[in-house]
C-alpha cells in the first residue's frame, strides 16, 4: 500500500530532523520503502511517500523519529489510474438511473 506522510516541523525548523537524517539515515525497517518527499515553501511541512504491506513498520518509523520535534499524519492513497478503475467498476455494478 502507500501511504502520504505528512511530516510537520516544530515551529518550522527542521534542522533538529535533518541532523537526525543525517546522524542515522533514513531508519526505515525493512518492509518500509521510501519513495519520495517534497518539502513545502515555508519549510513547515515535508510530504513523503511511503510504501509497506504493514502498517506497524511506519509506527516503528515514526516512533524513530522521537525528539526531533517532528510530528506525523498518515494517509494511505491510491494511484490515480487505480482510484479510476475502482469507480468506473462501481459504476458500471451500479449504472445511473434513466433521466437522471
Amino acid at each position: 500500500m502507500l501511504f502520504m506522510v505528512i511530516e510537520r516541523f516544530r515551529d518550522d525548523d527542521m534542522v533538529p530532523v535533518y541532523e537526525r537524517l543525517r546522524e542515522r539515515g533514513r531508519m526505515l525497517p525493512e518492509g518500509l520503502e521510501y519513495v519520495d518527499s517534497w518539502v513545502e515553501a515555508g519549510f513547515g511541512r515535508c510530504f513523503q511517500l511511503m510504501r509497506c504491506d504493514d502498517l506497524a513498520l511506519l509506527q516503528a518509523w515514526v516512533l524513530s523519529w522521537r525528539g526531533t520535534g517532528a510530528t506525523f499524519e498518515i494517509v494511505p492513497v491510491l494511484p490515480s489510474a487505480l482510484n479510476r478503475a475502482v469507480v468506473e467498476a462501481a459504476e458500471n455494478r451500479n449504472p445511473p438511473a434513466a433521466g437522471a
